[in-house]
């Protein structure tokens, strides 16, 4: 019997695989600034990761984002997996810069 390769991790944001050579990042759940150090994390695309901490600002990501479902439902974020749920496995682009507002 032959031993079948390990399947490819899922990106829990996009519920695409992640290929073991795609760009892959893991995510503080709770950012560790924020108290999250030694916390929960997830293995996500880098594009997902990087999408993510784009659109959300830390106290945003510990106070009202701190699962994957909540990541999910962001209005935001729902349209970017939209988008890149069709883009194969090991797609990287470019995350445009900050789109959150700064607090002044």
């Amino acid at each position: 019997m032959t031993a079948q390769p390990d399947p490819a991790p899922v990106c829990p944001l996009c519920a695409r695989p992640i290929p073991a050579d795609a760009p892959q990042s893991l995510h503080h759940l709770i950012p560790k600034l924020r108290g999250g150090k030694g916390g929960p994390v997830v293995l996500l695309h880098h594009i997902c990761h990087r999408e993510i901490h784009a659109t959300l600002s830390e106290a945003d990501l510990a106070r009202n984002y701190c699962t994957i479902e909540a990541l999910r439902a962001h209005p935001r974020l729902a349209k970017f997996i939209a988008w890149v749920a069709s883009r194969p496995p090991e797609f990287s682009s470019k995350v445009p810069g900050r789109r959150r507002k700064r607090r002044r």
